[in-house]
């Protein structure tokens, strides 16, 4: 793959990478005009979708940073975004250019003050695996092997003005209106920012390792502070195959690691009230004796008990089916609003039960089939008949809590990976007796 020898980081330099980007979308319109005189309207719609995904997934992937967290974000939401964008989106979680071995040694001398062979016994300045954020590198010491993630040089500094020039295009694409915005777009910020600093990913990481280590055919790497700073961590190097690549026709190893990841979220959810909220394939590994590695603790979301209660309040099926109590934790949650006029009380109130009857299913079971295709199609139907809505497109999006983010994206990333894995009888409430 080719590497990079630089990353723009002035606000100007990175707004003028989207500005190109945009004018290329343009010419790829004016394809689609004419490609409707000579095409079906379909044909015309996948072409468009495959340039567009393609262009705006170059211009990212040479910002990195927070832009192309977003697009990494934006590939879990399957039902929402056309295939050739969650195709493309999704190269963002493990695989996008490297930098180059020169400017990964200057990144390092000037994160840690030291060059990698002062510190390891063995250092490859090639990378083996880049993200949004920061890349990985193989390196020895002391006979351990280690792996090295390095941040990304400018990362941090450029996650504010990132937003503010996303913010207008997420505003339309989820329908986000009035004054109270801003703090759906600061909880983002703020995660981004947690994000960045890798003292308190290694801090997080451990207490987690400790936490959840009892936990069946779960493997976790061990950290290294005296080896990190701010913008580096070496841990352990694991051995596996990206969650994404795995495939078994062992169905009883698709249900055991299946079960392990289960009850790695539900142990997090219900006994920490703080859970990993970035689950994505790139956070996972397979081990060559079938267990489940879990590599990047950067983005966790703690749950306040004022959120935990009603939100798992309506996972609840006699909860959902009582219309007093489920409007109650509608207002409760932020869904609902004071302000709302009769018919957007009615519309979200309908939309939500539908949802909810639906997203549900597995917590009203002792067992779930996660390879269930028919759930799934379920699942994508009800959010592209949303997504669709001219209804909802002329009310104000602007529902929920701020909490909403992280913890649906959780949930969203949670059954994807699920549905990969194929596993099946998968016991629900297996985590109270871990």
């Amino acid at each position: 793959m080719k590497t990079i020898d630089s990353i723009p980081t002035s606000k100007i330099q990175r707004a003028s990478k989207l500005v190109a980007t945009g004018a290329k979308i343009g010419v790829n319109y004016l394809k689609y005009y004419g490609d409707k005189i000579t095409k079906t309207e379909d044909e015309a719609k996948t072409r468009l979708n495959e340039n567009n995904a393609e262009d705006i997934y170059d211009g990212l992937k040479q910002l990195k940073g927070s832009a192309l967290k977003v697009a990494q974000m934006l590939s879990m939401e399957k039902s929402i975004l056309p295939k050739a964008y969650v195709e493309k989106f999704s190269l963002s979680q493990f695989s996008v250019p490297p930098l180059s071995p020169a400017l990964v040694l200057k990144t390092f001398k000037t994160y840690f003050g030291k060059n990698p062979n002062e510190i390891y016994d063995k250092f490859d300045s090639v990378s083996v695996n880049a993200a949004s954020i920061g890349q990985v590198h193989k390196a020895e010491k002391d006979g351990k092997k280690l792996a090295v993630k390095i941040q990304y040089p400018g990362i941090a500094q450029s996650i504010s003005s990132d937003l503010s020039l996303v913010k207008p295009i997420a505003i339309k694409m989820f329908n986000i209106r009035g004054k109270d915005s801003d703090k759906y777009f600061k909880e983002v910020e703020n995660k981004l920012v947690e994000e960045t600093n890798y003292i308190l990913e290694i801090e997080q990481s451990q207490a987690i390792v400790e936490a959840c280590k009892h936990i069946p055919n779960l493997k976790f790497p061990e950290y290294y502070p005296e080896l990190s700073s701010d913008r580096i961590i070496t841990m352990d190097w694991m051995n596996g195959v990206h969650l994404s690549q795995f495939s078994t026709d062992d169905q009883e190893v698709s249900t055991k690691l299946g079960q392990s990841l289960w009850d790695f979220y539900m142990f997090q959810i219900h006994n920490l009230k703080k859970v990993h909220a970035d689950p994505h394939p790139g956070n996972f590994l397979i081990s060559p004796e079938n267990e489940l590695i879990v590599i990047d603790f950067g983005c966790m979301k703690t749950i306040p008990n004022d959120f935990y209660v009603p939100y798992f309040e309506l996972a609840k099926k006699e909860n959902i089916s009582n219309p007093a109590y489920f409007e109650e934790k509608l207002f409760q949650l932020e869904i609902l609003r004071a302000d709302d006029s009769k018919e957007e009380l009615d519309f979200f109130r309908a939309m939500f039960h539908e949802m909810l009857s639906l997203f549900t299913e597995p917590f009203n079971n002792e067992n779930f089939d996660f390879s269930d295709e028919v759930f799934f199609r379920k699942i994508s139907n009800l959010g592209a008949k949303y997504a669709k809505s001219t209804e909802l497109k002329n009310m104000n999006g602007n529902r929920g809590s701020k909490h909403f983010i992280y913890i649906n994206r959780t949930f969203f990333g949670l059954y994807n990976l699920m549905h990969d894995l194929k596993a099946k009888d998968v016991k629900i409430n297996n985590f109270k007796s871990l």
